[in-house]
């Protein structure tokens, strides 16, 4: 079995330990490290290379948002961040998703759930906590009531297919869905999902939820 590697990232002592001792209890997962703020996170992450990094928003310095930003700046760098916070304030969701976060938990969710969270994360899935994703789905709905036009170039080269499949990734549909909602295998939807990202030059399924509704390509309600 592949361990996922993870490094939690966290003012609070108690909240370090608690994640650590949830984690490694479960099979797969080995908790590699702790960071106390963002800078301290992205020093561990340049010296330990985990697979997802569990990042606290507010933290003194610099926050979990400025130091997801940097995290995934590099093309090399193959970490996920999975955003834990204890708000679920949209501008948080929002601007933690457009620095580059795969995932976004609220902290009271259960062992279970934290654990389904990193896995998922840390196989290249977007992973949204539900009453999160209603969240975001309504903002994005306020957002599109300022007419829009599709930005050329950057999706422009999709094929009709890749665009279908964009759209179903932007409702929040996982491969197996996809594959359930347009009758094909799982795999060929992962082909799809691999060209959109190389298309768009985008690092993750989230980034490309994101980019099908900041350009006007899909539309809550209308795609």
């Amino acid at each position: 079995m592949t361990t996922t590697r993870v490094l939690i990232a966290d003012d609070q002592m108690m909240v370090r330990q608690g994640f650590t001792v949830l984690l490694d209890a479960e099979p797969g997962i080995e908790v590699v490290g702790q960071a106390v703020d963002g800078i301290d996170a992205v020093a561990k992450v340049a010296e330990l290379t985990p697979d997802v990094v569990l990042m606290d928003i507010r933290m003194p310095g610099v926050g979990g948002i400025e130091a997801t930003r940097r995290i995934v700046a590099s093309p090399a760098d193959t970490t996920k961040v999975l955003v834990l916070t204890t708000f679920d304030l949209d501008e948080y969701v929002y601007e933690a998703l457009r620095a580059g976060a795969s995932g976004f938990l609220l902290k009271d969710a259960s062992a279970a759930e934290l654990a389904h969270a990193v896995r998922v994360v840390a196989a290249g899935e977007a992973l949204l906590a539900p009453n999160i994703t209603k969240r975001l789905i309504a903002e994005f709905s306020r957002m599109a009531d300022v007419p829009r036009s599709p930005v050329k170039g950057r999706s422009g080269n999709l094929t009709e297919r890749e665009t279908e499949v964009l759209s179903l990734i932007a409702q929040g549909l996982s491969n197996a869905e996809i594959a359930e909602r347009l009758v094909v295998a799982e795999q060929t939807v992962k082909t799809h999902v691999s060209r959109i990202l190389v298309k768009l030059s985008l690092r993750d399924r989230t980034q490309a939820a994101i980019h099908a509704y900041e350009t006007g390509l899909v539309r809550p309600g209308g795609y």
